[in-house]
Formats: C-alpha cells, structure tokens, sequence
C-alpha cells in the first residue's frame, strides 16, 4: 500500500533529510538513505532491510517501483512524493525518482566470519575520501574479494557519498571496520599472511606468492600506513614507478596489487 507526501514539512520528510545530511543521525538511529534503481536492488541482494521507499511518478512510474522490489518479501512502507520533495532529497545530479531507507549492518570486525580457506582480503587503513572507499569497493567486487576491511574508518560507511562512488558495490562486497590492532589480531588469529603497501623494507609486489591466505594493505596516500600495520606484516610491497613521484591513487594500487593477485589465483586470464 503507497501513501502521498505532499509537504516538505512532513515529518518523514524531514527524518530522510537528517539521514541524508548527518553522520550522527545515521548512527543514532541505525539506518541510512538509498538512491537510485540499482543500488536499492544491489542492497536488497546483500540481505539488506529496506524500511521506507519514496518516489516520484514524474520520474519512475508505479510499475518500475514495484519491479524494483520484486520478491522483496519483507514489509516497505510506499510513498509517493512531489518532485519538489524528491530534489530536496536527492543527493545525485542524475535522476531516478526513487530514495530508499535501509536498516544499517553492524560491520565489526568481530561479527565477521570467513568462508574461504584461502580468504584474499583488502584492508584500507584509515580511509577519509569518500570517492576512494567507493573506488576500492567497486575493485573488490570486480575482484570477488573475499572481504574488504575497513581500519579506522574516518568517514562514516554508510555516508550517501559512497554509496554513489560505489555504485552500490557497498552492497555487494563482505565489508567489517575496526581499529587497526583489532585487524591485526583478526589476521594473525586467522592465519593470513599480511602484505603492506609501503616503501619501508619492501620489494616489488610480483615477487610475492599471494595463493595463500592474504591480505593486502594500503594506507592513505598522504601518510601511508601506520606503525601498528609496519611492525605486523609479513611482508612489504612496492609498485615499481618510473616518475617522479613515490606514490599513487590509493584504489589505483589497490587495483594493481590485487589484480597480481587474481592473476596468481588463475581467477582472470
């Protein structure tokens, strides 16, 4: 059953907002905002709960809502809103008519459970832009990864920014965040072999065998990795550059230093 909303003032409407705008408000009441066709079914396919689904039928009609959530079994309330209210709560140039509030998950580092006996893992230690977490996520999916870890986040997970540089890869791919000690200590309980992205003692990244349980860690392009990842690895590994500079787009390394990876598992041609 759908309802109409009418009024900015609404006090739903309002709630979207807050959700939209503010970190502390996602947290609090534990659920976040989704836009876009794709994405709310990507994050239906990752076991997510949509609670609230507003659209406009100037954009997206009736029909393509409910193909939206096609054997989606779970209890949506419907709304249909002005294009007034969707612009305001829209947060993409593009359009598509249609905004969805999802029950966050708890990603600790301690809920995570790994199916593989060889898991490859990315690790990004201390992540702060938006459009890079976005970039390592839609690399990890395009490489299946096992999980990808986030350590000591500094932007919120579910901020709608990354959800749109993801392209909802954020939905697809087994994400956990903790403390950089407390995935150290998850890695070691777990046996996996820890190669770090750093210039300190390293050699170039296709020396390495990375068939074994792995994780692959990056750190911010401005600082690098932290002495807590330094001190833990198992080994350090360079991408050998030519140019001036030492150091390069954090998801292009990723890229990289997966990929070798990938190549080693006979997973890509």
């Amino acid at each position: 059953m759908q309802n109409q909303i009418k009024s900015l003032q609404n006090t739903k409407i309002k709630s979207v907002i807050q959700l939209k705008e503010k970190s502390r408000i996602r947290k609090k009441e534990g659920c976040f905002i989704i836009e876009g066709k794709r994405e709310i079914k990507l994050a239906i396919q990752g076991n997510y709960t949509i609670t609230h689904l507003y659209y406009t039928p100037s954009i997206v009609s009736y029909n393509e809502i409910l193909s939206i959530v096609e054997g989606y079994d779970n209890q949506i309330e419907l709304y249909e809103i002005t294009i007034e209210i969707y612009q305001k709560l829209a947060y993409r140039t593009t359009t598509e008519g249609v905004i969805a509030v999802a029950n966050s998950k708890k990603l600790d580092i301690t809920n995570l459970v790994l199916s593989s006996k060889k898991p490859l893992i990315l690790v990004a230690e201390a992540p702060e832009k938006p459009g890079n977490i976005g970039a390592l996520l839609r690399t990890a999916d395009a490489a299946q990864l096992d999980a990808v870890l986030i350590a000591n986040p500094k932007t919120d997970i579910y901020n709608p920014n990354i959800i749109r540089s993801s392209v909802g890869c954020l939905f697809t791919n087994t994400i956990a965040t903790g403390s950089s000690q407390d995935i150290i200590s998850f890695l070691k309980k777990e046996k996996i072999n820890i190669y770090g992205a750093a210039l300190q003692a390293s050699v170039n990244y296709h020396t390495q065998d990375y068939t074994k349980p792995t994780a692959i860690i990056v750190g911010t392009e401005a600082t690098g990795l932290s002495q807590d990842f330094l001190q833990s690895t198992t080994q350090n590994i360079k991408i050998p550059m030519s140019g001036v500079i030492d150091s390069m787009n954090v998801s292009v390394a990723a890229g990289i230093l997966v990929f070798e990876a990938k190549r080693q598992r006979n997973f890509i041609d």
